[in-house]
């Protein structure tokens, strides 16, 4: 997906705002985002992720072509770090209202016994 993709799409499920709208809109948001992490901030979207800004120290390293020996400055870099709802909806795996996983009950039933269960329930003999 592009950014013309994501401003096609919010003006497709939002038609009261026109394209143009629509581009303002997802541009604004990007600007924020990017204001934000230029200022050392960090973003947090719930069911997302987060993105965060982290210091890179200064480091030896080699040209490629050539193998020199080539000093590398230190500089910021930002990182995104995937949220679990996310992670799970890509995995295929299903999510509750709140973003858990759903863990599927039936699996242990089926490999538990009779008197296993007994047990579990607090029924002896």
């Amino acid at each position: 997906m592009t950014k013309r993709d994501l401003i096609e799409e919010v003006a497709q499920q939002y038609p009261r705002f026109s394209r143009r709208d629509a581009e303002v809109i997802v541009n604004a948001v990007f600007d924020s985002m990017t204001d934000a992490l230029a200022k050392g901030e960090r973003i947090e979207i719930r069911g997302f992720g987060s993105f965060i800004v982290k210091q890179r120290p200064s480091r030896e390293g080699r040209n490629p072509r050539t193998g020199t020996v080539v000093s590398v400055a230190a500089k910021k870099v930002p990182l995104f770090k995937v949220g679990k709802e996310l992670r799970l909806r890509v995995d295929d795996q299903p999510t509750d209202a709140e973003g858990l996983a759903v863990e599927d009950e039936t699996a242990d039933d089926e490999d538990e016994t009779e008197e296993d269960a007994s047990m579990r329930r607090g029924v002896s003999g």
